[in-house]
C-alpha cells in the first residue's frame, strides 16, 4: 500500500489536465433513428466548436456525413436544437454560417443549398412526404423589428419555396405529423411566458398548400411540450398540470395521465427538436424520468400503464439533454453516470444484445478511483425552505492534505436559471476535486427535476432565493466540517454568472468569484437580450419597465461598493444572449474601485465556449486566480494572468 503524499489542498498533482479535457472530447447533440440507421450530432472543440452529423448503419459502420466546410447548427431562439432531419437517404440540415437549409446524402461527399432567403432561420423540421415539403419552426429577421416566429413549409420540388402556414403567436415548437399524414400538431406560446410557464397545444388539418381548421386543443396556465402521435394516430404530450411533467394522451376530447408519478418526464425546454419519450413499438413507450436529480429509463405499457425500469446502463444517473428517439423496437439515447461521460447507446428491445455503445463524448483514460462522486445533500435555507445540491469531496488517491486543514470550496450556480445541475462525469469538475477542492453544485429553488412548485419558487425572487440557497449551502458544508470558511468561492455561467455576482455584491460570505458571460445589469438584459428571453425576467424579477426599481436593486453592477472580494470575468465577444458589455462594465467598475479583478475575453466565442484552446485557457486562468487569492502553489506551472489591484 503506497503512502499518500502530503500537500496543501489545491496543490495536488493531477492527471486530469486541460489537454485531457478537450482532447478527443466532443459534445453529443441531436439524435435520430431512421430505417435502422442511427444519426447524431457532435460538437467538436478541436474543430473550433463545429457541429457535424454522424451516421451509423445497421452493420455498425459509422462515418461523418457532413462535408468539412459545413456546420450543422441553427440559431432559432439563439439556443437552437433540431438542426437536422433525415428522409430516407437524404439529410437536411441548417448551416450555421448563413442559417439556410442544405441537403446532403449518406455519403456526405457534397451538399446542395435548398433555401435562399437570408432573413429566415430554420429548426425542428418534420417531413411532410405527401406534400413534398418540410414543415419547420422558423424565425424571420429583417434587422428592423423584433424577429417573427412562425411555422413554415419548405417546398422540396419548387426550389425551396418558403410558405408561412401558422403565425400570430410569439413562439412555436415541435411540429409533428400524424401517421396518416392528415394532421399537424404543434406547441405555441406568447410573451411573457417561457415554454416551462404556459404553452398551448394546437392541431390542424394538412392540405397541399398549407393547413386549415387550426384549433387549440389544450393549454391554460400549464406547461405543455413534446406532442407525439402514437402509431395508431393518438396524440400524446407532456404537461405539468399535475405538479410534475407527466406523459398524457389526448383521445376523444379527453386527457389521460399515463404516468401519475412525482417525477419529471422531461427537462426545461431550452432547445428545440428534443423529447424524452417515444414509441418503441405499437404498445410501449420508451421514456426517461427524473426523481430528485437522478434519471432513470423506463418502458411504459400503454394499455396497462405499467412502468418498468430498464436497468441496462451501468450506474446511470442522467440522460443527456438531447433526449431520446425510438421506433421499430429500437431506442437511441445518450446517458451518463458518475464514472462515465455521456455516451450514446442503441437499445434493442427484442434482441439478445440489448445495448450497443455507439459513441462516447470523452475518450476517458482515467480510472474511476480518481473521480469524486456526487453525493446528494439537502439543507434548509435562511427562510426554512429545503434546497437540493450535490457535494463532491476532494479526491486524489495519491494525496492528502495536512491534518487539521479544510479544503477550499467552489460553489457552482448553474445557468438558466430554469435548469439543473448534471450528475454525469464532468472532467471540468474533476479538474478541481482532483487538485484538492471541494465542490457544491447547487440545484437552487427554480431548478427543474423537483416538481413545478420547486421550479416556480424562484418566480419573482431571482437574485434573492438563489443567492440564499448558495450561501446556505456553503454554511451547511462549513457546519459539517467539509470546507474552509476562509476559502470559499462561487462560480457560474450566464444566469449562474448573475447569481455568482449577486452573491458577491449582496453578501460577504464568499472570498472569490468567477463569472462566465454572466449578467451584471438586469435592466440592460431586459432591454438588449434576444427575443426568446426578452420577457423572461417578467416572471423571474417583475414586470418591466413597471417594476424597474427591482431591476436596479438586484443588479450587481449597481452595488459594487458592497463587493470587496476578488473576481475573475470571462466573456465571448460574439455573445448575443448576454452581451459583452455586461462583463466589460463590471470589470471597469471593480477596477476603478480598487477591487482585485481579472477580465479575459475571447474572439469568436458566443454564449458558452466551444473552442478547445479557450476552454483550456479559462480553466488554467481560473486555477491561477484561486492560487493567488487562496495562497497555494499549483503543482503544474500555469501561464499567469493579470489581476488588477491585487
Amino acid at each position: 500500500m503506497t503512502l499518500k503524499k502530503v500537500a496543501p489542498y489545491g496543490a495536488w498533482e493531477s492527471h486530469i489536465t486541460t489537454e485531457l479535457i478537450v482532447s478527443e472530447s466532443i459534445s453529443l447533440g441531436d439524435v435520430l433513428l431512421s430505417d435502422g440507421n442511427v444519426f447524431w450530432q457532435e460538437m467538436r472543440p478541436l474543430e473550433g466548436g463545429r457541429y457535424t452529423i454522424m451516421h451509423q448503419s445497421e452493420d455498425g459502420a459509422k462515418h461523418e456525413i457532413l462535408p468539412k466546410s459545413y456546420n450543422a447548427r441553427t440559431r432559432v431562439h439563439e439556443y437552437g436544437g433540431g438542426a437536422f432531419l433525415v428522409d430516407k437517404c437524404e439529410v437536411y440540415f441548417s448551416n450555421f454560417s448563413d442559417q439556410q437549409i442544405y441537403k446532403t446524402t449518406l455519403t456526405g461527399t457534397e451538399a446542395s443549398q435548398v433555401t435562399y432567403d437570408s432573413t429566415f432561420r430554420f429548426a425542428d423540421g418534420v417531413i411532410d412526404s405527401q406534400n413534398h415539403r418540410i414543415i419547420y419552426v422558423a424565425e424571420k429577421h429583417d434587422g428592423k423589428t423584433e424577429p417573427v416566429n412562425c411555422l413554415v413549409s419548405v417546398n422540396l420540388t419548387n426550389a425551396g419555396e418558403i410558405t408561412t402556414i401558422a403565425s400570430g403567436a410569439d413562439f412555436y415548437s415541435s411540429p409533428v405529423i400524424s401517421p396518416n399524414g392528415e394532421n399537424l400538431a404543434w406547441i405555441q406560446w406568447n410573451h411573457p411566458n417561457m415554454p416551462w410557464d404556459s404553452t398551448e397545444l394546437h392541431i390542424a388539418d394538412l392540405e397541399e398548400n398549407g393547413i386549415r381548421n387550426s384549433r387549440k386543443i389544450l393549454g391554460q396556465g400549464e406547461s405543455i411540450c413534446h406532442p407525439l402521435w402514437s402509431p395508431q394516430g393518438v396524440l400524446h404530450y407532456v404537461s405539468d398540470i399535475s405538479g410534475w411533467w407527466n406523459i398524457y394522451k389526448y383521445e376523444n376530447g379527453m386527457s389521460h395521465n399515463l404516468t401519475p408519478y412525482d417525477a419529471e418526464f422531461t427537462q426545461a425546454q431550452w432547445g428545440l427538436g428534443v423529447r424524452f419519450y417515444d414509441f418503441i413499438d405499437d404498445g410501449q413507450i420508451l421514456c426517461s424520468y427524473n426523481t430528485l436529480g437522478f434519471w432513470k429509463i423506463g418502458l411504459l405499457d400503454t394499455i396497462t400503464l405499467k412502468l418498468s425500469d430498464v436497468d441496462i446502463i451501468p450506474d446511470m444517473t442522467e440522460i443527456n439533454r438531447s433526449g431520446l428517439k425510438a421506433n421499430k423496437g429500437k431506442g437511441l439515447l445518450a446517458a451518463g453516470s458518475a464514472d462515465t461521460s455521456h455516451t450514446l447507446y442503441l437499445y434493442q428491445l427484442d434482441s439478445i444484445q440489448k445495448l450497443i455503445k455507439v459513441q462516447e463524448s470523452t475518450q476517458n483514460k482515467i480510472e474511476s478511483t480518481h473521480f469524486s462522486k456526487p453525493q446528494p445533500v439537502k439543507y434548509m435555507t435562511s427562510d426554512e425552505q429545503e434546497c437540493h445540491a450535490f457535494y463532491y469531496p476532494p479526491t486524489n488517491i495519491n494525496y492528502e492534505a495536512p491534518k487539521s486543514t479544510k479544503p477550499p470550496l467552489i460553489i457552482l450556480s448553474h445557468g438558466g436559471p430554469t435548469g439543473a445541475t448534471s450528475t454525469t462525469l464532468n472532467l471540468s469538475i474533476q479538474y478541481w476535486t482532483n487538485r484538492g477542492f471541494a465542490i457544491l453544485d447547487v440545484n437552487y429553488r427554480g431548478s427543474t427535476g423537483y416538481g413545478t412548485k420547486y421550479r416556480k419558487a424562484l418566480n419573482g425572487n431571482w437574485g434573492v432565493s438563489d443567492v440564499d440557497d448558495c450561501v446556505s449551502g456553503g454554511k451547511y458544508l462549513v457546519s459539517e466540517g467539509l470546507a474552509d470558511p476562509g476559502k470559499i468561492a462561487i462560480k457560474g455561467g450566464s444566469a449562474g454568472g448573475f447569481t455568482t455576482l449577486a452573491c458577491l455584491a449582496f453578501t460577504d460570505f464568499f472570498k472569490a468569484g468567477a463569472s462566465y458571460y454572466g449578467v451584471s445589469d438586469l435592466t440592460a438584459l431586459a432591454e438588449e437580450t434576444h427575443k426568446f428571453e426578452s420577457r423572461y425576467l417578467d416572471s423571474m424579477v417583475g414586470k418591466y419597465p413597471e417594476e424597474i426599481q427591482k431591476y436596479i436593486e438586484r443588479s450587481p453592477i449597481n452595488h459594487t461598493d458592497n463587493l470587496s472580494c476578488p473576481v475573475i470575468l470571462f466573456q465571448g465577444l460574439e455573445d448575443k444572449i448576454v452581451l459583452p458589455n455586461q462583463s466589460q462594465k463590471m470589470y471597469s467598475s471593480l477596477k476603478s474601485k480598487g477591487i482585485p479583478v481579472s477580465y479575459l475575453e475571447f474572439e469568436g466565442e458566443q454564449h458558452g465556449f466551444r473552442k478547445s484552446e479557450n476552454i483550456q485557457r479559462t480553466l488554467a486562468a481560473e486555477l491561477y486566480f484561486y492560487s493567488q487569492i487562496f495562497e497555494f502553489d499549483p503543482f503544474e506551472p500555469i501561464e499567469p494572468i493579470n489581476i488588477e489591484n491585487l
